[in-house]
């Protein structure tokens, strides 16, 4: 999910460019990692009842502020699931979205979706029904950093005494795609490859649980427990990120920094890190996964 809403940064972006004036709704990470951005946004509710009640909160205030918000479009719906139309429509909203999930009678209007393409152009898509823009999406995302998670992530490497320039590397991944593990199985062979050829240090930075993963690299600098606007801070300043499929690649391609994404199952036509700096590696001759040689090279290319 951490992906998704990066890569729905540009369609936010486009929004405000036209003059919407935006108030997010989402997971509770969201407002730390979009922290830089400084638009407000609500934390969703762990019940139904208690979410109904904070969406009907939030139209009241759009209501104050804004004698016509009730009389257009004024809530876009960027997740596909039933649940965030439903509970948008029943809040007495009038959410605009893709159509699908069984949820096309809620939606209004209910668009439907472009051949498959990667996501970011599917969130790009919804923006640009709402403004009518035509225009294609930018090549970066541009996702800003807080000064102050900027500064606790730089007061952090310096005690670790790293200097920008370091590979970080994310060996994690949550989930699957048609019942594959996302995690490259050969990561830990990886990392000890890498750090017999470059002098470059290498740091990992484990979350919630993921803390055994990150001991299978013995080689890497262990940088645990971090905020996630400080995780931002710290990819920021990384050279070079090698990582599996998963939120913190999207999150440093759109910091600026070079990801190098290892996939396996994964399409990288819809999910590859946003950006030309950015390059892939995938299985060959029929494999599912890349070899380490592979993944070394593109490392040096």
């Amino acid at each position: 999910m951490v992906g998704d809403v990066v890569l729905g940064l540009p369609a936010l972006h486009l929004l405000q460019s036209h003059g919407w004036d935006l108030h997010l709704y989402g997971k509770g990470w969201a407002p730390k990692l979009l922290a830089g951005e400084c638009w407000p946004c609500t934390t969703r509710a762990g019940s139904l009842g208690e979410r109904i009640a904070q969406l009907k909160s939030l139209r009241a205030q759009c209501q104050a502020q804004d004698a016509t918000f009730d009389q257009r479009i004024n809530t876009l719906v960027m997740p596909n699931s039933f649940s965030s139309a439903f509970e948008a429509r029943w809040a007495g909203l009038r959410p605009a979205g893709y159509r699908g999930d069984g949820r096309s009678l809620l939606l209004r209007p209910a668009w439907r979706r472009d051949p498959p393409a990667h996501a970011l152009e599917g969130f790009w898509g919804l923006a640009c029904r709402l403004t009518g823009h035509r225009g294609t999406p930018p090549t970066h995302i541009q996702l800003k950093v807080s000064e102050t998670d900027q500064a606790e992530a730089d007061r952090l490497l310096a005690a670790q005494g790293l200097t920008p320039g370091f590979i970080c590397i994310v060996p994690y991944a949550a989930g699957d795609v048609d019942g594959k593990d996302k995690r490259w199985p050969d990561f830990t062979a990886f990392t000890e490859a890498l750090a017999q050829r470059t002098p470059q240090r290498i740091v990992t930075c484990p979350g919630p649980g993921e803390e055994d993963v990150a001991q299978a690299h013995p080689a890497a600098l262990i940088l645990p427990k971090l905020g996630l606007g400080t995780y931002l801070g710290v990819l920021k300043r990384a050279g070079l990120v090698v990582s599996n499929d998963t939120g913190p690649a999207h999150m440093a391609a759109a910091v600026g920094t070079p990801v190098l994404s290892v996939l396996g199952p994964t399409k990288p036509g819809q999910w590859r890190p946003w950006g030309p700096q950015n390059r892939i590696a995938t299985g060959s001759d029929g494999r599912l996964w890349p070899t380490v040689d592979e993944v070394l090279r593109e490392v040096r290319a």
